[in-house]
């Protein structure tokens, strides 16, 4: 398959160079995009929340930690070896604000965290970072290259 595959909220897809991987309306939800620079292989998992501890089930795309798994191990189908793999990351927004609330209804900041803790519990270097604020988020991921392009409504584009 050559071209651009969409990546659903609580969801996750792999490709091999030249695809792209998109995912749109990253809030506070986070995208995972996760690259073999060797194979030419990547993945990408658009999450909701940090983890799947006391959930009822269902979706394991949805939870940071069930997420990775699943993203790991079908890069491992593809050849991918863990040693080569690089992250970047982009979402984590804060879009309402809630004043005088506990942390737990900081749910970008928590996302983000919890990207970080399982990044670096599976020994994969986090290259770039585009996380916080208030605004939302678009990503599109070049499996072949790693680029990461972020596009933003009123806080333009760039490239990680």
């Amino acid at each position: 398959m050559n071209g651009v595959i969409s990546v659903g909220m609580a969801d996750y897809k792999t490709a091999r160079s030249p695809d792209i991987l998109l995912t749109a309306g990253l809030g506070s939800c986070i995208g995972i995009c996760i690259h073999d620079p060797f194979l030419k292989v990547g993945g990408m998992a658009h999450i909701m929340l940090p983890t799947a501890s006391g959930s009822m089930g269902g979706n394991p795309a949805k939870y940071v930690d069930t997420a990775m798994e699943l993203l790991l191990n079908d890069l491992a189908g593809m050849g991918a070896h863990k040693s080569r793999l690089k992250a970047k990351i982009a979402g984590g927004a804060q879009m309402f604000s809630f004043p005088g609330k506990p942390p737990v209804l900081k749910i970008g900041e928590r996302n983000a965290e919890a990207v970080e803790q399982e990044l670096k519990r599976n020994g994969i270097p986090l290259l770039a970072a585009d996380v916080g604020g208030s605004f939302g988020r678009t990503i599109h991921f070049d499996v072949g290259t790693g680029e990461l392009r972020i596009r933003t409504i009123n806080h333009g584009e760039k490239v990680v």
